[in-house]
């Protein structure tokens, strides 16, 4: 018998036998399957970060342009701690909000008349020009917009797939309700 006729018979014997061979393909493919699980895993929670900051954001925003004249700086950081409790189960290490309201001139320039960060910092000095996006400054010109921001670092969950911080951010625009400037008193 030649070697080849033996080479023959053992290729036509391999491809007659299926044991083991489910074992085989489940060994190729469980390590993609354990990547595209962990990924979507990974990108689900990002996502949920990613809405629940959208939503901080918008919550307090909506708050403070509800206000008829006035917001103190103790009403703002209840808003805040209120705004923390969204986040839950997750947890509010390094959670920064922001509110400023800025008045927009004839020309759509804007300029702060007053902001409250959740760290009790003053994040923009009055008097200072706030950037908005001219649909906004469209809007609003000759008025006042309140702008929320949120802020806060996302750390993946494993690391395996996404492997890097990210900075997650959103910012709303908000009208006060009653068109005049809400005024922000010490206490």
């Amino acid at each position: 018998m030649s070697v080849w006729s033996r080479a023959r018979a053992l290729l036509a014997r391999f491809w007659s036998r299926h044991d083991g061979v489910a074992a085989v393909e489940f060994a190729m493919i469980a390590p993609i399957m354990l990547l595209v699980y962990l990924g979507s895993m990974e990108g689900s929670a990002l996502l949920t970060m990613d809405r629940r900051i959208q939503t901080i954001s918008n919550s307090v925003g909506d708050l403070v342009a509800r206000g008829k004249d006035r917001v103190s700086m103790s009403e703002i950081d209840d808003y805040f701690t209120a705004a923390r409790i969204i986040m839950a189960p997750y947890s509010t290490s390094g959670l920064v909000q922001r509110v400023v309201s800025v008045q927009v001139d004839k020309d759509g320039k804007g300029v702060v008349r007053w902001s409250r960060d959740s760290g009790k910092a003053v994040p923009y000095a009055k008097g200072t020009s706030y950037a908005l996006p001219a649909e906004i400054t469209d809007i609003a010109r000759e008025g006042f917009v309140i702008v929320a921001e949120a802020t806060m670092p996302y750390t993946p969950l494993t690391g395996l797939v996404f492997n890097q911080q990210y900075t997650l951010y959103r910012e709303n625009f908000y009208m006060p309700r009653f068109g005049n400037e809400i005024e922000l008193l010490a206490q």
